[in-house]
């Protein structure tokens, strides 16, 4: 797009009122108008021929791929000029609702062929950011015409809660296991994968004795095991609208999101293999399990896909879509909230069907605002009214646990700024219990 600049527009207005009293005073030389438009017109023709063509300038762009809520993160937009460089080009950027950018729009020195500018995104709230649109233009040597390019590169952002403090609080926490897991060849009781045979030395577990094999060999002889990895693990996330709602000032979706990240992070480290689940009314994405360290920022990216809903959720169709789509036993965690025991008949229905073949971990949240309005001092009839229904509340949902503890499944239930830490140690239990 080639278009005049305010410089073109003030000198062509400077002439108009010269013309107008010309043409007044000798009405002759009227052309005069006229042929100040033709010179202006000429001007910008030159310009814009004299200025770096637009078929040989180039716009790149570079942007995280995935960021943390409460972060920000520099981007680049470089222009490269091939021939008759300016200057000084402009750079512009627009992205969806999810981005917030410092300055929409910077001029940068052209140095060497090319202009950079430095943008700041920061976001707004998780979910796919994207960046929609760039723009660059710059001006001709006279400064009468704008040349302006532009692409559209709809680059994604994946942002997730703050990564960086999810990868702290992982190495936080884990460290205080952190020889679990790690060693190739572990003592009989840490594993449950058979290694090899060795001959019985002090110390060792009389009950890892193989007679049959020691008769064979003349010596007593024990079994070496090993800790079991590649386990499959699953993180089912209910996105219906009870998850959606604010807990302590934040949805409860995005605090699952940030536990599971923790947990999969130390999943991934001890060679487990990890994936995600979404749904509420209908199954929304899942992942398939992914392994080793590398795959963390592709959980990311899929973690903020996780999107908001205002949809209730359907457990039948989401859990057992699940439940088909996994050919081997896995750990499935499962996020979720309930209100009563009417809305969690069909929760505790689905999930007796997945225990049957896996292992399920269920999170929890506990909803400590219901908890202080359930012990808040009565002092009028509506406070009483409010306490009594949270009470109700509150016992409905203790009903629905001791359900799914009576079921066989494993429950973490923690405060909302405690899940992640409770949620790996209940996942570090169940690997030396040996229960995946």
């Amino acid at each position: 797009m080639i278009y005049p600049t305010s410089r073109a527009v003030a000198v062509m207005a400077i002439g108009a009122p010269i013309a107008l009293a010309i043409g007044l005073i000798q009405p002759s030389y009227w052309v005069a108008g006229v042929a100040w438009a033709a010179l202006v017109g000429a001007l910008c023709l030159a310009d814009a021929i004299l200025g770096a063509p637009r078929d040989r300038a180039s716009l790149a762009l570079e942007a995280p791929g995935a960021m943390g809520t409460a972060s920000s993160a520099p981007m680049r937009l470089t222009v490269t000029f091939e021939r008759r460089p300016p200057g000084l080009a402009e750079t512009a950027a627009e992205v969806n609702p999810r981005l917030a950018l410092a300055d929409d729009r910077i001029a940068a020195p052209v140095r060497g062929g090319e202009a950079a500018a430095a943008y700041e995104l920061t976001p707004l709230r998780r979910g796919e950011g994207q960046i929609e649109r760039i723009w660059a233009r710059w001006r001709g040597p006279f400064g009468l015409v704008w040349k302006q390019i532009s692409d559209t590169p709809k680059k994604v952002v994946s942002i997730t809660p703050n990564v960086g403090a999810v990868k702290d609080e992982a190495i936080r926490l884990f460290a205080r296991d952190a020889a679990f897991g790690l060693k190739a060849q572990l003592e009989t009781g840490d594993g449950s994968e058979f290694h090899s045979l060795r001959e019985l030395a002090p110390g060792m577990d009389k009950r890892a004795i193989d007679w049959k094999q020691s008769a064979r060999h003349g010596k007593l002889l024990a079994k070496e095991f090993r800790t079991e990895r590649n386990h499959p693990v699953i993180f089912a996330i209910d996105t219906g609208r009870l998850m959606c709602e604010p807990l302590l000032g934040a949805p409860r979706i995005d605090r699952a999101i940030n536990a599971a990240l923790l947990m999969a992070f130390v999943s991934l480290k001890l060679g487990d293999r990890v994936g995600f689940y979404g749904f509420d009314v209908k199954p929304r994405l899942f992942s398939g399990a992914a392994s080793g360290a590398h795959a963390f920022p592709f959980l990311q990216r899929v973690a903020a896909r996780l999107d908001y809903s205002s949809e209730e959720t359907n457990y039948t169709l989401g859990l057992t879509q699940l439940n088909a789509a996994l050919e081997r036993r896995s750990l499935i965690v499962v996020f979720t909230d309930f209100a009563d025991t009417t809305s969690a008949e069909l929760m505790l229905e689905n999930a007796a069907r997945l225990m049957k073949r896996h292992l399920v971990l269920f999170v929890i949240f506990r909803d400590e605002e219901l908890e202080a309005i359930a012990r808040r001092e009565p002092v009028d009839p509506e406070a009483v009214s409010r306490a009594v229904t949270a009470e109700a509340l509150l016992k409905e949902r203790d009903l629905v646990i001791a359900r799914l503890v009576r079921m066989g499944a494993h429950i973490v239930d923690a405060p909302a700024a405690q899940v992640g830490a409770a949620l790996l140690s209940a996942y570090i239990d169940l690997k030396r219990r040996d229960l995946l």
